[in-house]
């Protein structure tokens, strides 16, 4: 069975925590220990997230003085190597002798893209409203609430064709784990001369992954987060996770924009696309959402 697995931010940096290298490298270990089950037992492709990265380094870039600011493609890159790094590390520990390969993946937008206009996608650091109000200012960032706190948000256009579909292709045909489309892959479009060039956006990591898993023919689309499911109405304590329902049934629910309304856009676009099946849960539950005795199994209309 070949299994699309998309990390969440939470398996590198949880709400909170401090985005040094040993907090990322314990929160990928205890990622790749949840995952080795399935890539034991089946071909494997895994996405992740980072918002948190990729804000960082935007700020670090945005703070010398002596250069222009790092545009968010390239920074988008150093992020999937750099977290890809990370997961292949971890993974080979706990299954020595398997081949793993982070691929740098270029994921393709359009120019026209409203998003471009409406900036949404939050990335980097929270922060107050009155500090972001003065972060906005002072270095010409949109800014927008994210729970409690407020966050940069740069545009988030809709991921068209992965382009390197086919080298991974490839590579799982070799037996080979595959982790790409980090961050929701490298944003790319055609310009006016007709070649490819990156764009300053960041798509959002969810929908790549569901525009990966339906272009790769994947049996299971796996969306890992920090919750156990999708809850009826979250966020209250007192609510029930849905356990399985249909992609109509959830279009008719209202759920958080940048938390879970993306990951149930992207179980919904999988299963209507492919007729396969998609699962929501918690990443520690990884292996049982792959058996369907947990979290929220999303399925076609037709049962």
């Amino acid at each position: 069975m070949l299994v699309v697995a998309a990390l969440g931010g939470n398996a590198l940096i949880r709400r909170g925590e401090s985005p040094d290298a040993e907090s990322q490298r314990q929160n990928v270990r205890r990622a790749a220990l949840a995952l080795v089950d399935i890539a034991r037992n089946h071909h494997l492709v895994i996405t992740h997230g980072n918002g948190p990265q990729i804000g960082l380094l935007a700020l670090q870039s945005a703070a010398m003085s002596d250069a222009a600011p790092t545009p968010l493609d390239l920074l988008g890159a150093e992020t999937e190597g750099m977290i890809g790094y990370m997961i292949e590390q971890e993974l080979a520990n706990f299954l020595p002798g398997r081949e793993i390969a982070t691929l740098l993946t270029r994921v393709e937008v359009e120019l026209g893209d409203v998003a471009f206009e409406h900036p949404t996608k939050p990335i980097g650091a929270c922060y107050s409203e009155a500090e972001a109000r003065r972060m906005a200012a002072a270095r010409g960032w949109a800014v927008a609430r994210d729970g409690a706190y407020f966050r940069r948000v740069v545009p988030s256009p809709e991921p068209q064709r992965i382009l390197e579909q086919r080298t991974i292709e490839l590579l799982l045909a070799a037996g080979t784990i595959v982790v790409c489309a980090g961050g929701g892959g490298i944003p790319v479009a055609i310009g006016p001369g007709g070649g490819m060039r990156g764009v300053e956006a960041v798509i959002d990591k969810d929908l790549s992954a569901a525009l990966l898993a339906a272009a790769l023919r994947a049996d299971l689309l796996l969306l890992l987060t920090d919750v156990p499911g999708v809850f009826v109405n979250w966020p209250d304590p007192a609510s029930d996770v849905i356990r399985r329902t249909t992609s109509s049934e959830l279009r008719r629910l209202s759920f958080a924009a940048g938390s879970m309304a993306p990951k149930v856009e992207a179980a919904c676009r999988f299963v209507e696309k492919t007729g396969g099946r998609a699962m929501i849960g918690a990443l520690e539950d990884a292996d049982r959402l792959l058996r369907d005795s947990s979290g929220t199994s999303v399925l076609p209309n037709c049962r």
